[in-house]
């Protein structure tokens, strides 16, 4: 008989038999809010009746053509359809499976279109779990020890973390654009930078936010040594920021755009866009895979694409995300963290993207409360997730879908774990 890897650890105790919108039901038959979604990937919530109709649909008509064999109509659609929301100039996509296949076949592009060997990426990018992908990753050594060497030609700048650093966001910018020009001086001189590669807000990195300043640095930089700027939109992106792509909130233009997870509710699907003329210069035979592009996903991307905005789910995904927001906020400042105790460091994200930094009496990262927290929250009936280098910060992604109601209870929910475990 065999078992899963002991290796996998669930962040929760549930095992679910369905799921309905923002709510999972385990085998007893106990709703959970599920501000997990499959870690950002159901963004129109749990089994979308225009979604399962597109799926189940095309289940019966081409399950599988693939797509460097045969062309197939939700493929060309989706292609289409991607045009409407894609940033202007990134006209030309390839599809994946993985945000990892993506990650890498974007970091492929950039070196081949540039002839450069080096990629210079972010302190807490998550980029995947792939050797490539793995190589460019530093939210928490654990994605990358233990099957060195790493790809070589990878190189790490600072992220604009005001909390980390304890500095404010003029002075936390400053330094982290330093410290890449001198990175640039030091260790990947720009003849040998094919791609700045970052995540406009960190996601296993801690939830952590970018800045305008910072990525118009970044983009100035790009154009001044002809380097590439790839923004990592995997979770970031498809409306769940409360803008379509998380960059979108500071005004930057990106050479390559990553997207995975929402892209279709939950089925396996990725996808790289960049301009016709940069994405012909990847080397021929470099773009390919089995099941990228499958012809049920991509009819679960097309509705999904169709629910975003019939449902005006960008629009509510920021209402909704203003109102989390100021209600962990107020959760906060009654177990807020001060010199010589312990609690909420930080709250901090965008749209339903948000997370709380829990930190010990001496202002460090404490872990172990905040998987104190996890569990006594889904023990009220709220399913949560753990992020950070050392797994002390608790993050909120619900589905898109979302109302008004059901932030409330999740605030009211999570209010009381948060009493619960720090007293009060």
């Amino acid at each position: 008989m065999s078992t899963l890897s002991p290796v996998l650890k669930q962040a929760t105790p549930v095992t679910a038999v369905r799921g309905e919108g923002v709510h999972l039901y385990d085998e007893a038959g106990r709703a959970y809010l599920d501000f997990t979604a499959g870690i950002g990937v159901t963004s129109t919530g749990h089994c979308h009746p225009k979604v399962t109709a597109a799926a189940r649909e095309q289940v019966g008509k081409l399950v599988h053509g693939q797509y460097t064999t045969v062309k197939h109509q939700p493929l060309l659609t989706l292609t289409e359809r991607l045009g409407e929301v894609l940033p202007d100039g990134l006209d030309s996509v390839f599809f994946a499976n993985s945000g990892s296949e993506a990650v890498e076949a974007a970091m492929r592009l950039a070196k081949q279109a540039t002839g450069r060997p080096n990629i210079i990426v972010f302190q807490g990018s998550f980029h995947g779990r792939t050797i490539g992908a793995a190589s460019l990753t530093t939210s928490a050594a654990k994605v990358r020890s233990g099957f060195g060497p790493l790809m070589p030609g990878v190189a790490i700048a600072p992220y604009p973390n005001t909390f980390h650093y304890g500095w404010d966001e003029e002075t936390t910018t400053k330094f982290a654009l330093r410290e890449l020009d001198q990175v640039l001086a030091t260790v990947s001189a720009p003849a040998d930078t094919a791609a700045f590669l970052i995540e406009p807000v960190l996601g296993d990195g801690g939830f952590v936010p970018a800045n305008a300043t910072f990525m118009a640095g970044l983009r100035e930089r790009a154009d001044r040594h002809g380097i590439q700027l790839i923004l990592d939109e995997v979770q970031a992106g498809f409306g769940r920021t409360g803008t379509f792509w998380g960059h979108e909130h500071f005004g930057v233009r990106p050479d390559i755009i990553v997207t995975a997870k929402g892209l279709a509710s939950g089925f396996p699907l990725s996808a790289i866009a960049a301009p016709k003329e940069l994405m012909a210069k990847a080397w021929p035979g470099s773009q390919g895979g089995t099941y990228g592009g499958n012809a049920v996903s991509c009819a679960a991307a097309i509705a999904t694409l169709d629910v975003i905005q019939e449902e005006k789910l960008v629009e509510n995904a920021a209402e909704r995300g203003a109102q989390l927001i100021s209600g962990l906020r107020e959760v906060a400042a009654r177990h807020a963290a001060r010199e010589g105790i312990g609690g909420i460091g930080d709250v901090r994200g965008l749209g339903l993207m948000v997370a709380s930094e829990i930190v010990d009496a001496d202002g460090n990262a404490d872990g172990a409360t905040a998987a104190r927290l996890l569990q006594e929250s889904a023990e009220r009936g709220l399913l949560l997730l753990p992020c950070g280098a050392h797994g002390n910060v608790v993050r909120m992604l619900p589905a898109l879908v979302v109302n008004e109601n059901q932030i409330d209870e999740a605030i009211r929910l999570w209010g009381g774990t948060v009493d619960a475990v720090f007293g009060g």
